[in-house]
C-alpha cells in the first residue's frame, strides 16, 4: 500500500480548482479545521456531543448495531444468509449520550449510523460548518447540487465498497483509516453479492484487518495498488467516483460528513440497473453470442462518438440521439412494458 496524494495549505473552506479532473483520490489536510464542529471535537467528545445538541431538531435516526463480537465490522453473517448487525431507531443525544458513556469500554458493542441527511438531521449544522463546492463547476455550469450526510458512532469498520457518486468526506469528529482501491481492482477484491448488501453497496468480502490469503490469494495483487490515509477533525479526503474505499472509524465517538453528487444528468439512471438486465438477459447465453453483444456495446456504449449515428438523420434516431430528460423518460417507459411482457 501507498499514501494518498495531500495537499497542504489551502484556503479554509474552499475545494482547490481541478480537484476531481484527473479522478484521483487525494487528502486536503485541515480544509475544515475552521469548522466550530472541529473546534470543539479537538476539545473533548463531551464539547463535540453538545455542539451536536444545539444542531438536532427532534428527528430519529437508523442506527446499525452490532455486538462486540463483530469488533465494529459492519457486515454478514458467517454463512452470508443475513448479517451480523441489528437496526433501530433513537433520538441523536440519548445515542451520543451512550456512546459517551461507553467510551472506556474495553469490547463496547458497536453503534454506527450512515449516510443521515444533515439537513434533515442536524438543520442547523450547515449554516456554520459546509464546503464551498463552487470550484466544482465546469465548462460554465453551477456548482453541483450536493447531497450531504452524516456518519457517526464509535468504532466501526465498513468493508471495501464503490460508489457512483464523486465524493468529499470531512472529518469532523475523531479519526479514520481510508483504503483505496482503484476500479480495476475488481477482480482482486472478491465482492460478495451485488443484490444482497449490508447497507446497498456489493462489498468485498476479504476482511482488510485479518486477510485470508488462502481464501483469496489475489487480494494480495489488489493491496499492491491500494492507497491509504489517515484522517484526524479538520481534514478531508476525495473519493473518485467508482473507487473502491474502506472507511475504519477509530476512536470511541466519531463524526463524518460527506458531500455526494454525480458528474451526469439527473434524468440518468444508475448503470448498475443496466448490470442487472444484463445478468438477467446477457450473462449465460453462449459465448459467441457473448462476444457478438459484447461488440454492439462497445459499439453503441463504450466506444461510441459521433460517428455512431452520424448516417441516420437526427430527427431519427430515437434512442441513439444524445439522451436528454424527455428521452430518458421514453427509454423507460419502453424498457418497462417490454419488461412487462415477460
Amino acid at each position: 500500500m501507498k499514501p494518498i496524494r495531500e495537499l497542504h495549505d489551502l484556503v479554509p473552506g474552499r475545494l482547490p480548482s481541478h480537484l476531481i479532473e484527473a479522478a484521483q483520490p487525494v487528502v486536503l489536510r485541515g480544509l475544515v479545521s475552521h469548522w466550530p464542529m472541529v473546534r470543539e471535537a479537538r476539545r473533548s467528545d463531551r464539547a463535540a456531543v453538545d455542539y451536536l445538541h444545539g444542531c438536532w431538531r427532534g428527528a430519529p435516526v437508523a442506527i446499525m448495531t452490532g455486538p462486540p463480537e463483530i469488533d465494529g465490522r459492519i457486515f454478514y453473517n458467517d454463512d452470508l444468509t443475513g448479517m451480523n448487525f441489528g437496526r433501530a431507531d433513537a433520538p441523536l443525544p440519548a445515542l451520543m449520550e451512550e456512546l459517551l458513556q461507553l467510551a472506556e469500554v474495553e469490547r463496547p458493542p458497536c453503534y454506527y449510523v450512515g449516510s443521515t441527511t444533515v439537513d434533515e438531521c442536524l438543520p442547523g449544522f450547515r449554516a456554520h460548518n459546509d464546503l464551498d463546492l463552487s470550484s466544482l463547476a465546469t465548462g460554465g455550469t453551477a456548482a453541483p447540487e450536493a447531497l450531504a450526510s452524516v456518519w457517526l458512532g464509535n468504532r466501526s469498520r465498513i468493508a471495501p465498497h464503490y460508489d457512483l457518486p464523486d465524493n468529499i468526506a470531512c472529518v469532523a469528529a475523531g479519526h479514520r483509516r481510508f483504503t483505496l482501491f482503484p476500479p480495476e481492482q475488481l477482480p482482486n477484491l472478491y465482492v460478495g453479492p451485488i443484490d444482497f448488501t449490508p447497507a446497498g453497496q456489493p462489498v468485498s468480502l476479504v476482511d482488510l484487518k485479518q486477510p485470508d490469503f488462502e481464501r483469496f490469494p489475489r487480494f494480495a495483487t489488489a493491496l499492491e495498488h491500494a492507497q491509504v490515509a489517515e484522517l484526524e477533525p479538520g481534514d478531508v479526503l476525495y473519493i473518485p467516483s467508482m473507487w473502491w474505499h474502506q472507511v475504519e472509524a477509530l476512536d470511541a465517538f466519531n463524526v463524518l460528513i460527506n458531500y455526494w453528487w454525480r458528474q451526469s444528468p439527473a434524468h440518468m439512471d444508475p448503470p448498475v440497473f443496466a448490470l442487472m438486465l444484463a445478468l438477467l438477459s446477457l450473462r449465460d447465453l453462449p459465448a459467441p453470442q457473448r462476444r457478438a453483444w459484447q461488440g454492439i456495446f462497445d459499439h453503441y456504449v463504450f466506444n461510441a462518438d459521433g460517428q455512431t449515428s452520424a448516417h441516420i438523420p437526427a430527427h431519427a434516431r430515437h434512442a441513439l440521439a444524445p439522451i436528454t430528460a424527455e428521452g430518458a423518460g421514453h427509454l423507460r417507459a419502453h424498457l418497462i412494458q417490454r419488461l412487462r411482457q415477460r
